[in-house]
């Protein structure tokens, strides 16, 4: 079972990536960066080893998207202010996939957290933890989006790249979506998942700074769909071990 506190899921940030249409002036700027889940712990090492899970299963979970700081896209724009933002408008999620984390076993009830609930400044997990703690939920599942533009094979993602003139070149959009399952109460993470998409179509059908959009979307909807799949996997893991665990005190006791 992936059983630990934050290992990684760095992110890099991502600069701003102006696609200069054929048709005129037209531009797309890329959405903001993924949130880097390292900022979420704000104790040491020793203190982060130390948590143990203390909420109880059966489980409320409370969800979040979070992104980095001052994030904006076309079609959402990151709550909050300081090291990472929550993103509450559900422009790649969908009612039918939180009724889907309702059905986990072992689940009473889902709820994603929303900006009446959260704190404006945003620092570490433990904003996320109060809001979900105001809620009375015991877990909280974080996740985010980091997306990347490539034109060609020689140019590097996020340049300032000429589209319309060159229908030979390949334009590919990869989104890796990851997510964490944390204790409200603690701050324990019970692990982590991680999904990437691609998509490639011929760079002349970016005719349009929507039509760059419209790739992204279809990515991060891809990318969350997979995503899905393995937070279920984790969270019947997570049942498992739970389980295993009561077992074993009621024998030990």
């Amino acid at each position: 079972m992936r059983t630990a506190p934050i290992l990684r899921l760095f992110l890099p940030s991502l600069c701003v990536l102006t696609v200069t249409l054929s048709s005129g002036c037209a531009s797309f700027r890329t959405p903001g960066a993924a949130a880097d889940f390292n900022i979420l712990a704000d104790d040491d090492i020793q203190e982060i080893l130390a948590r143990k899970p203390a909420s109880p299963i059966p489980a409320h979970l409370a969800v979040a998207r979070i992104q980095a700081s001052a994030y904006r896209s076309r079609t959402a724009k990151g709550y909050g202010t300081g090291k990472y933002s929550v993103v509450t408008v559900r422009d790649i999620e969908t009612k039918e996939d939180f009724e889907r984390l309702g059905t986990l076993p072992q689940v009473l009830q889902v709820a994603p957290l929303n900006r009446m609930l959260l704190s404006e400044h945003l620092e570490s997990d433990r904003q996320l933890r109060q809001a979900a703690a105001s809620i009375h939920a015991d877990l909280l599942l974080l996740y985010t989006f980091d997306t990347s533009f490539f034109v060609g094979d020689v140019l590097p993602p996020l340049s300032v790249v000429t589209l319309g003139l060159s229908p030979n070149q390949t334009a590919e959009v990869t989104t890796t979506a990851s997510a964490v399952l944390m204790d409200v109460r603690t701050g324990y993470v019970y692990g982590t998942c991680e999904t990437t998409s691609r998509k490639n179509q011929l760079a002349s059908a970016w005719t349009s700074g929507e039509a760059v959009d419209l790739m992204r979307l279809k990515t991060e909807r891809k990318a969350f769909e997979e995503l899905l799949g393995d937070i279920e996997s984790l969270w019947n893991e997570v049942v498992i071990e739970n389980k295993a665990g009561t077992t074993a005190k009621m024998v030990g006791g």
